[in-house]
């Protein structure tokens, strides 16, 4: 049996890196040792201009995407990709996107699985608060 990195967690994508998406083929496929439907608790979604924005709200009903586990020869530079694609500076609250690790509902048996999200940095959460549009039932694929 092996133990796998506390530290290296999966990826929850609830927008273009979901399977179908612009984004997909790009940076996961090929890198994924699995990819499950997942939910995430206490967060809204907005649409952005071509990609959604997933903005923390306790309380919130959930935003749906995909539960992504990462091969491990694959982890290193499939994180910074990610990074570097959500504009997402660690530690930089003007940053896009902010990673961070969340809980994360596996909804083909209801664990729950820590993950690295990319939600909206503080100053675009504020904006899309105030006069973004929100993706009614939390799923990016139905936004239609």
């Amino acid at each position: 049996m092996t133990t796998r990195d506390p530290g290296r967690l999966p990826f929850f994508v609830y927008g273009t890196l979901r399977p179908g998406e612009v984004n997909h083929a790009a940076y996961l496929r090929g890198r994924t040792e699995t990819e499950e439907p997942g939910r995430l608790d206490g967060a809204v979604l907005y649409d952005g201009p071509g990609y959604p924005y997933a903005v923390e709200e306790p309380g919130a009903a959930a935003v749906r995407g995909e539960l992504v586990t990462a091969r491990p020869e694959s982890y290193d530079r499939l994180l910074v990709a990610l990074d570097e694609l959500e504009e997402c500076v660690p530690g930089d609250p003007a940053s896009l996107y902010v990673r961070v690790a969340r809980d994360v509902v596996r909804l083909r048996d209801g664990a729950v699985v820590r993950a690295w999200v990319y939600v909206a940095g503080p100053v675009v959460a504020e904006k899309l608060r105030v006069g973004g549009r929100r993706v009614a039932d939390g799923d990016w694929l139905g936004r239609g």
